[in-house]
């Protein structure tokens, strides 16, 4: 039967499948018998909103539990919470992982479990690991300590140096259907049938930003906003509104996400070097909170920077919906549209244009999305995109 714990992963049977065997398999190797199933180090990919990191934390908690993940113990709640002494959940300071951060994961890998029978380091977002850091981590990739065992999350192979693909196990997850997401928002999360139903095409099967449209108001009224923009390109003015609009509300959205992170740890680091710190001199405090407190603005504003980047780009994949909506509409292919709600004003934008038309504005898409992930200021890539969506023939290419 299959552990609880995998429950939280939704349409991916066969990784189950393949990760429950290993949990069984590691079992055996701690009892000195062979367990091919078993390896010391994973690679999880799959596209955004796929379950990545839900299937690192789900293997790491089964592999920690003493019951092989049985969703209720001590063990199985803390492990996602990135709150059991055994298993590491690392998340990239900013846009990329360093030298500096990869020596710390080198040392975390050194530890011993404390309770679990294995030392569990989960690394979401592998793809942001520099090349300097994976120089420094290949090693203990490939000859870890004892017990210790990598689980590293991507969105792709392709995305991953080749040093990290051949020293570890790929696990390929795959999107999850709309009626999977749908089923699990109703049954796991209580949401109203056609709520639920509208969040799952909405999201286009990304788990996280499915509850987050069922759940949130904002949310739904913010992707109205941004679905209206192709509507509102008359001129080239009226696109470098669009453009800064956008990225006015996603630095909105994105500053919602991280000042109450910023806030905890200003007053964790007041706690630790000022009115709460004992038995250092005033002096040595003054330095030392003067070099902790530079730090931690260097790591907010890379946070920052990211997490703008990244409410950019899930407004982007909205509009990549939006057109592919409108390429369905103009092909009559009987698929289901993701925004069904909107045919009428899709129906319009179809009958403006070609399917040519709508491919380079699917492409223009697809490379600001690019543009950004490669560091381009959000704004000019804006604001290029939004001329492209209003006369997809200006690029030359």
């Amino acid at each position: 039967m299959t552990a609880a714990i995998w429950s939280r992963l939704v349409g991916q049977d066969a990784v189950v499948a393949q990760l429950s065997h290993a949990v069984d398999d590691a079992e055996r190797i701690r009892l000195g018998d062979p367990g091919p199933g078993m390896t010391h180090a994973w690679l999880i990919t799959g596209p955004p909103g796929s379950g990545r990191s839900t299937a690192a934390t789900a293997f790491a908690a089964a592999l920690a539990c003493p019951e092989d993940g049985c969703g209720a113990c001590d063990t199985c709640r803390t492990v996602p919470l990135g709150a059991h002494p055994d298993v590491d959940v690392v998340q990239a300071p900013g846009l990329s992982y360093g030298v500096d951060d990869a020596r710390d994961l080198v040392l975390r890998a050194s530890l011993s479990p404390i309770r679990a029978p294995w030392h569990v380091i989960v690394v979401e977002d592998a793809d942001r690991l520099t090349e300097q850091a994976v120089n420094v981590l290949l090693k203990v990739l490939e000859e870890p300590p004892p017990h210790t065992v990598w689980v590293l999350c991507a969105p792709s192979v392709e995305d991953v140096l080749p040093t990290i693909v051949s020293r570890t196990r790929h696990v390929p997850l795959r999107t999850p259907s709309a009626g999977d997401v749908a089923h699990l928002l109703v049954e796991a999360d209580g949401i109203d049938e056609v709520m639920a139903a509208f969040a799952a095409r909405a999201s286009q099967g990304h788990i996280g930003r499915a509850r987050a449209l069922a759940r949130d108001e904002h949310a739904r009224l913010r992707r109205v906003e941004v679905l209206r923009l192709p509507f509102a390109l008359g001129d080239v003015p009226s696109c470098f509104a669009a453009a800064s609009r956008l990225l006015e509300a996603a630095t909105e959205d994105a500053r919602a996400i991280t000042d109450p992170l910023d806030a905890a740890e200003e007053e964790n680091l007041l706690a630790e070097y000022g009115d709460g710190a004992s038995g250092v001199t005033k002096a040595k405090l003054t330095r030392l909170m003067s070099s902790a407190s530079k730090e931690m603005e260097r790591r907010q504003k890379a946070r920052r920077t990211r997490t703008v980047r990244d409410q950019v780009d899930r407004a982007l994949v909205d509009l990549l919906g939006l057109y592919r909506d409108v390429l369905v509409i103009q092909l009559d292919a009987s698929v289901e549209l993701i925004n069904e709600e909107m045919r009428p004003q899709l129906s319009q934008l179809a009958s403006r244009s070609t399917e040519n038309d709508t491919g380079r504005r699917l492409r223009a898409l697809a490379h600001a999305r690019e543009q950004i992930e490669y560091n381009v200021t959000p704004q000019l890539a804006l604001e290029s995109l939004m001329v492209e969506l209003r006369d997809p023939w200006l690029r030359v290419s």
